[in-house]
């Protein structure tokens, strides 16, 4: 199949044409594509976009693509956690600024606007808002963000293969801790309104 700009299919191309803004982009996440929760998949933006479901790091290729139409670098980032699933959301900046995309089972930690200076800032706002089923918050250390042009041999915009690399890749980086070594092991417990706020229309 014909490719267009930026090594996308012209089938997925069509539905990022639409989505001119990251807000867009998000709300596409949102409304349109189902989280999934099911077996382990690492669908590309292409399948996405067809069969509209993804978890985070699905949803963070289909962000970092969609934001390549839009002239911006692809770039993911992975956020690690303890006794808790890590989160991958795609990043970029406008103005100088920080703002991420995200698809989550947990309302807190998807969009944010491009507002944070650092990369560590942006990480942060998420602090509050990344907890276990047990109400512990989790969110630990972050990498830095991967351009994901390395991964073009995989066509990893259209492939209808799992993209196990990208995913394996991801856990093998080195991380930087968010919080200082004398407290990184203490366990902070959510306010039972904002766990219950962050679980708003929860998948399971």
């Amino acid at each position: 199949m014909p490719m267009a700009a930026g090594g996308v299919r012209r089938d997925l191309t069509r539905v990022l044409r639409g989505l001119r803004s990251a807000e867009a982009i998000q709300r596409y996440l949102d409304e349109e594509v189902k989280y999934n929760d099911g077996p382990t998949t690492f669908r590309s933006p292409r399948r996405v976009a067809r069969d509209r479901v993804a978890h985070c790091l699905e949803g963070a290729l289909f962000a970092a693509a969609a934001l390549e139409q839009l002239d911006h670098a692809p770039l993911i980032l992975d956020l690690a956690a303890v006794r808790d699933d890590d989160h991958v959301i795609a990043v970029f900046r406008e103005n100088g600024h920080w703002g991420a995309i995200g698809k989550s089972n947990y309302a807190g930690l998807r969009y944010r606007t491009p507002v944070y200076r650092t990369l560590r800032e942006l990480v942060m706002s998420y602090f509050e808002h990344y907890y276990n089923p047990r109400g512990e918050k989790t969110l630990r250390a972050y990498s830095r963000p991967i351009l994901l042009t390395r991964f073009d041999h995989l066509d990893w915009r259209n492939t209808e293969q799992d993209l196990w690399d990208v995913a394996s890749y991801l856990v093998d980086l080195p991380h930087f801790s968010v919080l200082p070594a004398p407290i990184e092991r203490k366990r902070f417990r959510m306010d039972r309104r904002l766990y219950e706020a962050g679980r708003f229309g929860a998948v399971g």
